[in-house]
């Protein structure tokens, strides 16, 4: 849960001014319309994606295993992209609203060298420790998580606890805010509505809430990492204990970080504590800040720090507040060690597998390495800005969350009904339909108010694309190769005496339907000149899913007459699996003799059709796979055309 909770509790650090500075004064009302969103709007979604993915695939896996083809390829690279903007993002923003602490705090200037007092150089600073973090192993990053976690909230429970009990006890401050937003002084730059009284507070606050969603961040990465949760102490692999204990871990989550987003806007945002003027902030038309609150990014620490003009608590002041800098600056810095768990978990489990990736992806440290360079890179575009990047995370977040919506609702509506079950399985699809809307709303309008992060993720979406393609290209001359299976037994046992038998040294690939066997034997034998007393195999091979990059073909054989047929099904691409059987008929013997009809078409088609579908210049695609897999020319097999 601490793994986790990094990044979940950790916009505790931001999000108070985040709040305000989207709903102003309203946003104790908006925070609870996030809280009520959280609890019975994700929670129950990410409840039915865990227990549908036990294995960790989460909700982009789940909608892969939902449909199949390029398109559903497609699909998964988007929502890929939109993670490596969540996740990416999540890092870079923490790390910054951790410098913002650290360069906000007396002590540190007068303790460090110059280079490090900027925003800039302290949030490089911290993206390079946490990827060194990483480099030096999982569970250490683990272990230091949980004491994080607990030193924050402990501390943040003070700050929280203390500063709700001084408005508890002094009513006048609340009946200012009361008398605040019932005048319509909302605080608020751009409101959506216009006027006074109750119903207008509650419509601004729904409609402001998107503002609010980063506050939703953290369920994603929970689903992720769900094959590192035990089961039981007998068998830690037990998937229904996983998943039960998994769903236990999001549901104590999401009720400890509603009771502190509910505190700490009440505290922050009501104008009274905190003045509303130290949580503006002003930039100019090139984006350059013109005024910064002292509260701005940092408005519990504020409180801690003891800087608000009412005396909230005799503990507050330059000591408390710098060891509450020092556990929100470490939990923001380590935010990014569970967004790095998220891609560290994600990458490796599609790309490589789609040939979209190089086969270093799939390794622990060189992804490591790349995502901090990436992280870096995207601090530099940003200038190490933490309110710049609120949009880009709140568009990765919710696009994320509205997927695993969509998947929830999708795997409801194709179930089909038990008998006595109808209505409730007719409550359920009404109810994931309805979240779905919630959330769907609630993305479009976060990309209405704050287009710059669709921009980003667009970047962040090509960037995807262009790289797996890229590699797909590549690496579409490898063998790929994952195992031959076969259709029974006799299949196999057939198969078996093929390639013992080693006599068969012509292997004729042909396409099934066009014309007969025996036709095709005789013309071969015609233009080949290839005796009687020759053995002919036959090999027709018939497509699955040609997106799919690793080939395991479905393995047939049978006997008419003399003649011998292997039927190949479910293959991804005709050219390997030619060459693959071909090299497994050598083995036994002297190199056999291919001979292929001509390939038709032109050659650039032809070329498209063999990386995208597993066609094409089927020939000499052959040729190339055994130069690459062979080096001894006197042992490979021959490609005849003619």
């Amino acid at each position: 849960m601490c793994l986790c909770g990094v990044d979940y509790f950790s916009t505790l650090g931001y999000q108070p001014s985040i709040a305000f500075e989207g709903a102003g004064t309203l946003a104790p009302l908006a925070t609870l319309v996030l809280v009520l969103v959280t609890l019975f709007g994700a929670l129950p979604v990410y409840s039915h994606v865990a227990g549908e993915t036990p294995d960790g695939v989460g909700s982009i896996g789940m909608i892969e295993r939902m449909f199949s083809g390029w398109g559903a390829k497609l699909v998964v690279l988007v929502l890929i992209g939109f993670a490596a903007t969540d996740f990416v993002i999540t890092k870079t923003l923490s790390a910054a609203d951790a410098a913002a602490h650290l360069i906000s705090n007396p002590l540190y200037e007068q303790h460090v060298p110059l280079w490090l007092q900027g925003q800039m150089g302290t949030t490089v600073f911290l993206l390079v420790m946490l990827g060194a973090m990483f480099l030096k192993g999982y569970g250490e990053v683990v272990g230091m998580a949980t004491v994080l976690v607990i030193a924050f909230l402990g501390l943040s429970f003070v700050v929280i606890a203390a500063s709700v009990f001084h408005l508890v006890t002094h009513p006048a401050l609340l009946q200012h805010w009361f008398a605040e937003i019932s005048a319509g002084h909302y605080h608020i730059e751009h409101a959506p509505l216009s006027g006074t009284g109750p119903w207008v507070m509650v419509g601004i606050a729904v409609l402001m809430f998107p503002k609010l969603a980063l506050g939703l961040s953290g369920f994603e990465t929970g689903v992720l990492h769900i094959h590192m949760v035990r089961g039981t102490e007998e068998r830690p692999d037990d998937q229904t204990a996983r998943v039960a204990n998994t769903r236990r871990m999001m549901l104590v989550a999401a009720v400890i970080m509603s009771f502190f987003l509910i505190g700490s806007s009440l505290v922050t945002g009501t104008d009274t504590l905190i003045p509303a003027e130290e949580l503006r902030l002003e930039k100019d038309t090139a984006g350059e800040v013109i005024f910064k609150g002292k509260a701005m990014d940092r408005a519990l620490a504020y409180l801690a720090h003891g800087e608000s003009p009412i005396a909230i608590c005799p503990l507050f002041g330059n000591a408390f507040g710098t060891l509450y800098d020092l556990s929100t600056i470490l939990i923001l810095w380590f935010a990014g060690a569970s967004a790095m768990g998220g891609l560290l978990n994600m990458v490796p489990r599609y790309l490589p597998r789609y040939g979209m990736a190089p086969e270093w992806a799939g390794a622990y440290r060189p992804l490591v390495i790349a995502f901090t360079v990436i992280n870096l890179l995207v601090t530099m575009a940003f200038r190490a800005d933490v309110s710049a990047q609120g949009g880009a995370y709140a568009t990765g977040v919710l696009v994320l969350m509205t997927s695993a919506c969509i998947a929830s609702f999708l795997h409801e509506m194709r179930k089909k009904p038990e008998p006595g079950h109808e209505l409730s399985l007719a409550g359920l699809r009404l109810a994931f339909g309805l979240i779905t809307l919630v959330f769907i709303y609630t993305t479009l309008a976060n990309i209405y108010e704050r287009p710059d992060g669709i921009y980003i993720a667009s970047i962040f979406i090509t960037t995807v694309m262009m790289i797996s393609f890229t590699s797909r290209f590549f690496r579409s001359d490898e063998l790929r190769l994952k195992e031959f299976r076969f259709a029974n037994d006799a299949d196999r046992m057939l198969w078996t005496d093929i390639l013992l038998e080693g006599a068969f040294r012509v292997l004729v690939p042909h396409r099934p339907g066009s014309r007969s066997l025996a036709d095709k034997e005789a013309e071969i034998r015609r233009k080949h000149r290839i005796p009687e007393n020759v053995p002919i195999v036959f090999l027709e091979v018939h497509y699955g899913d040609v997106s799919e990059f690793q080939n395991s073909p479905i393995i047939s054989a049978r006997q008419e007459g003399t003649r011998f047929i292997i039927v190949a099904r479910d293959v991804v691409s005709v050219s390997h699996t030619v060459a693959q059987v071909a090299m497994e008929m050598a083995k036994g013997g002297a190199p056999l003799d291919i001979i292929f009809g001509w390939s038709k078409g032109g050659s650039l088609r032809l070329a498209l059709d063999y990386v995208l579908f597993g066609q094409g210049d089927i020939p000499n695609r052959v040729v190339d796979l055994l130069d690459t897999a062979i080096a001894d020319p006197s042992k490979r097999p021959t490609v005849i055309v003619g």
